[in-house]
């Protein structure tokens, strides 16, 4: 309060007479800048989940899957999302893009995932959106997956003509702003319990 007290005071000295007698003030109320941080931190960590989740599956399938009979880095990254959703830290998906699912898991739920793969799929590199759910603010993104190299081909054969860069999925998230996660394989929040 101090500076900028001392700031209106030196704008307002320097000031030719006449053009102004107060300054403009811009006032952001503490709770909305703490709501701007706190989606920004969201952001920040699904950028990161968003690295993670993508290195491992290109790391696991280049150097651990050989063979169709193999698990997929995909599936077995789907179990390690469910894991994450039912301890309640954030909620997952792995989506088709391509209209071919590997299986049904892959396909959009709702209007968002639907909207989202079409604009991924436009070049969209980040596609969000903020939605209340029992009264908690969540952030949902979508970001693409591209074709990475030939071995994403040897499970997902119908990718063989698919151009370079193109889309040919998703990972959808949905992180808590400012409570607990709302999801369906989430655990129900213990604060209405008083635990």
């Amino acid at each position: 309060m101090f500076r900028f007290t001392i700031l209106t005071l030196f704008i307002s000295a320097t000031l030719p007479f006449g053009i102004a007698d107060e300054p403009a003030k811009v006032t952001i109320a503490p709770e909305d800048a703490l709501k701007d941080q706190q989606v920004e931190r969201v952001r920040r960590e699904i950028r990161m989940l968003d690295d993670i989740y993508k290195g491992g599956i290109v790391t696991i399938t280049d150097n651990f899957v050989t063979d169709k009979k193999e698990i997929p880095a995909g599936t077995a990254f789907k179990m390690l999302f469910k894991s994450a959703e039912k301890k309640g830290w954030h909620r997952v998906r792995l989506l088709d893009a391509t209209g071919t699912p590997y299986d049904d898991e892959n396909v959009a739920e709702d209007d968002f995932e639907r909207d989202a793969i079409k604009q991924l799929l436009a070049g969209t590199a980040w596609v969000e959106k903020i939605e209340t759910r029992e009264g908690v603010r969540h952030l949902r993104v979508a970001t693409p997956i591209p074709v990475v190299f030939e071995k994403c081909i040897m499970c997902h054969d119908h990718y063989a003509d698919v151009p370079e860069g193109q889309a040919i999925g998703a990972l959808t998230y949905v992180l808590p702003i400012d409570g607990d996660l709302v999801s369906k394989l989430a655990p129900k929040s213990n604060s209405s319990t008083g635990e």
